[in-house]
């Protein structure tokens, strides 16, 4: 069968734009023979529990599903009581980009918090810190933060250990989106567990999609104490898979080996890569430093609406625009160099 799009052309709107990585598939095919147990009771599954055991320390557990969306919200539903409310930065993936999903299927309260970066601090957490023991109010119970953020800052080890050191002081709980956690790590060139584990965060989403699977995150609890009801919690939520080898294969290929750091480190080379080859042409501005995989840019309109005709990308403020370009484990330094020649004729044009 033919394919119906051209293999050839890549984007630089989403690292989910890009296709399944060969050692993810091959590890597809791999599980694929013959019948297993289902619904996560099948060798593959208990091989990827140990696999998040070895990465996070041997109080880790780990429970596939199916996406992003669902990893946060059966985490944060799993460390909140209904009355308890989550803390977070105002541009947090749980605030903007899951259809109020927290809210919605989670009946979890958000508590934002504006952020220059992104990125939340002890000081700016105690903005949304307060209220304990007033019935009126949600009551905070986790801080949630994201690395890499939505601004495609970086956290680093000691900045998480001082959210969560303050954070429990205050007996909340954290909570840490890690749709992108691989590229996180490998732009600070430390261990997945120097991020979570190590640095005090109680529960992770996992990011797998972004970084070459099919499909598949995972909420992995770090501290039994700070979760429960996991199990349950996936299942009404309709995230319990049937077939679920095929998720939990797809992260043993991941992490069992480098692959994960691979990825992560051209990702984020060909972000810095990028950078580099528009930072230089005229009437390009590039409002923020590139920390990891993402690229912010602020273009004229008419520019932006051209060059999108060629290669897709998001606009992330029209007000100002300023434009957002992803790059993926499978982005080369050909798609890069065609995109800023492209780029830079557009701006001559204009």
């Amino acid at each position: 069968m033919n394919s119906r799009h051209d293999p050839r052309l890549k984007a630089f709107a989403s690292d989910n734009y890009a296709g399944v990585h060969p050692e993810i598939l091959q590890a597809i095919v791999t599980a694929n023979g013959g019948h297993q147990i289902s619904y996560g009771d099948d060798v593959y599954t208990e091989a990827m529990r140990e696999v998040f055991k070895q990465h996070f320390g041997e109080q880790a557990q780990a429970w596939p599903v199916f996406n992003g969306t669902a990893a946060n919200v059966v985490s944060l539903r799993s460390m909140t009581a209904p009355w308890e409310a989550v803390i977070c930065a105002e541009t947090a993936h749980i605030n903007t980009d899951e259809g109020g999903a927290p809210e919605v299927a989670g009946g979890i309260k958000l508590l934002p918090v504006p952020t220059p970066d992104g990125k939340l601090t002890p000081e700016l957490i105690d903005r949304q810190a307060w209220g304990f023991g007033d019935v009126h109010r949600a009551q905070p119970k986790v801080v949630s933060i994201s690395n890499t953020t939505e601004l495609g800052t970086v956290y680093t080890p000691d900045e998480i250990a001082a959210i969560c050191a303050h954070a429990h002081e205050l007996g909340l709980r954290v909570h840490l989106d890690g749709s992108r956690i691989t590229n996180a790590a490998a732009a600070l060139d430390v261990p997945l567990r120097a991020l979570t584990t190590d640095a005090g965060v109680d529960v992770l989403s996992f990011g797998g999609t972004k970084i070459g699977l099919l499909y598949g995150e995972a909420v992995v609890v770090l501290d039994p104490a700070a979760a429960s009801g996991v199990d349950y919690i996936r299942k009404t939520y309709m995230q319990l898979s049937s077939k679920m080898r095929f998720v939990s294969a797809q992260f043993e290929a991941l992490l069992s080996g480098d692959l994960w750091l691979r990825s992560a480190r051209h990702a984020n080379a060909m972000g810095r890569r990028l950078a580099e080859a528009v930072r230089g042409i005229p009437g390009v501005e590039l409002p923020r430093e590139v920390e990891a995989n993402a690229v912010f840019a602020v273009l004229p309109k008419d520019v932006a609406d051209r060059l999108r005709k060629r290669f897709r990308f998001y606009t992330w403020n029209e007000a100002t625009g300023e434009v957002r370009w992803m790059c993926a484990f499978d982005t080369t330094e050909q798609d890069v160099d065609a995109f800023a020649a492209a780029l830079a004729q557009e701006m001559a044009a204009s």
